[in-house]
């Protein structure tokens, strides 16, 4: 299979001559190089998307973290993240097996070995006894505000006492998310909020 390298500048727009191309992204996120390989049909295939750029910037990982990166895509949080927690481990999960495979790949082709990721319908096969320091995600903008909410209560489960949940979501869900991690963790903090994205966190108290 061919690869083609994508950088920092997308490439022309593809056409279906591409369609069984393999695309790698060289990108650097949390001060990390990274190597991702991507193909068409995942989120986002061709760049590192706004939001993701924009999530990054706030994040604060400790060497020892365990997180969960939600809707992993080829995993550009989650495997950033790992190797900011070398002490840790992330899990990656999507309801996409390509997705999921990628993720694999990109681990093993940065040589990151504390990062897995995994099928699972939001939290279906994700371990919800306090086990996570930190629960991120680039919230995708078709989610349902019904999905939504049980993906919140999940998160609660799902992290330990004085963890974080931290999602990047489109404008147009910021209210809802204001209200909603009220309502489930008692708490809400603006981290940022730009022209089309806004980053949101809360603290399981």
């Amino acid at each position: 299979m061919t690869c083609i390298y994508l950088y920092s500048v997308s490439p022309p727009r593809a056409t279906a001559l591409f369609v069984d191309t393999c695309l790698i992204i060289e990108s650097n996120l949390l001060d990390h190089a990274l190597k991702l390989k991507t193909r068409w049909g995942v989120f986002s295939p061709r760049a590192i998307d706004d939001g993701t750029v924009m999530f990054m910037q706030y994040l604060d990982i400790a060497k020892a973290d365990k997180c969960l990166d939600l809707g992993c895509g080829y995993g550009p949080i989650g495997l950033s993240v790992a190797k900011s927690c070398p002490e840790g481990e992330v899990h990656m999960v999507d309801k996409d097996f390509i997705a999921v495979e990628l993720s694999n790949t990109n681990a093993k082709l940065n040589h990151i070995n504390n990062a897995e990721a995994y099928l699972s319908d939001a939290f279906s096969a994700v371990n919800k006894q306090n086990y996570f320091d930190q629960v991120l995600s680039n919230v995708p903008a078709k989610v349902g505000r019904e999905q939504l909410s049980i993906i919140l209560y999940d998160a609660y489960d799902a992290l330990k006492p004085g963890g974080k949940i931290t999602f990047v979501t489109i404008n147009g869900l910021r209210h809802f998310i204001k209200d909603n991690f009220k309502s489930v963790f008692g708490n809400y903090k603006k981290l940022k909020q730009g022209q089309k994205y806004t980053i949101a966190q809360a603290i399981k108290l």
